[in-house]
């Protein structure tokens, strides 16, 4: 790429070269004035500044026509091209065509929406968009801005939150919980007295040192704790755990709702009162107007959209 003298550039008025065009095209101040929607003493200007600029009068008047120079004849082809490579590149429009575009988009998960989203989304791929590619990963709160900045990731989903201005944030959907539990393991009557849910053993997901894991701010909010005896940093390994042994676990509700039945579980309301962040969809600036991140936002929208509460 040749390289590009800013700052001589910076001292010269690009709009020179606009009016040197028009007056190649028309071959009359007055003509191209109005080509401009300028008034003529104006183009008049442009045309003397130009004839000082290149040293040359570029324009002689023969009878009623301007005609141009030797050097003006030179320099109307190269002009011509840049201007008209300077119009493709304000009008262009980044395409995106899901039935042919081959790209891989990397999204970051923080909570169980990976396991509802995934199995749809990378279905609608194969039949929609063939050619991309899906590669999904966990993050965490602490991680997930950095790596949407250094474009390792193209958008997060999960209990994110941030008020700064580089990123975008779209709400999904708000959390509640359910608690699951095997028939076989444990015998409830359609729901959980409160006392036996506090006390009878429970398997959570932690991601942290915390047996209580994503509940411990919602458990401290209420003042209480749950008697956690496992925990997994997988939600299909606590469902596991409580479809073959006697324990209860509780988990977000669409996840409950959507895997508890393959596990043969029973799935009641939690008897308290707990309260879980949104799961919001999370992009950066630089991508807000990208055709294909649109487009993937729009598709994962409509899919968690779909999905009761």
């Amino acid at each position: 790429m040749q390289s590009i003298d800013h700052f001589d550039l910076r001292s010269f008025d690009l709009n020179l070269l606009i009016a040197f065009d028009a007056m190649m095209r028309e071959r009359s101040v007055t003509r191209a004035a109005e080509r401009l929607k300028i008034r003529q003493p104006a183009m008049s200007h442009n045309l003397s500044l130009l004839r000082t600029l290149f040293q040359d009068e570029l324009f002689v008047r023969v009878g009623t026509v301007m005609q141009p120079t030797v050097r003006a004849l030179t320099l109307a082809e190269p002009v011509a091209q840049a201007l008209g490579m300077m119009q493709s590149v304000i009008h262009a429009k980044s395409g995106f065509d899901p039935t042919t575009d081959q790209r891989i988009f990397r999204m970051g998960f923080s909570s169980e929406v990976e396991l509802l989203l995934m199995p749809e989304l990378a279905s609608r791929l194969r039949q929609r968009a063939p050619g991309v590619k899906l590669h999904g990963r966990p993050v965490q709160q602490r991680d997930v801005y950095r790596m949407l900045d250094d474009r390792i990731l193209d958008l997060a989903i999960g209990c994110f939150d941030s008020q700064a201005r580089r990123y975008r944030q779209q709400l999904l959907f708000e959390q509640s919980l359910s608690c699951v539990f095997h028939p076989d393991q444990m015998a409830f009557e359609g729901s959980i007295p409160l006392k036996d849910y506090l006390n009878l053993p429970h398997a959570l997901v932690s991601l942290s040192e915390s047996l209580h894991g994503c509940l411990e701010s919602a458990l401290d909010a209420i003042g209480d704790e749950l008697n956690v005896v496992a925990t997994s940093t997988e939600f299909l390994g606590v469902l596991g755990m409580v479809a073959n042994a006697p324990l209860i676990a509780t988990l977000p509700t669409r996840m409950a709702r959507r895997y508890g039945k393959a596990f043969g579980l029973h799935v009641v309301p939690v008897p308290m009162t707990l309260t879980l962040p949104d799961v919001s969809l999370v992009w950066t600036v630089q991508e807000d107007n990208h055709p294909a991140s649109q487009w993937l936002r729009a598709e994962i929208e409509d899919i968690l959209g779909r999905m009761s509460s």
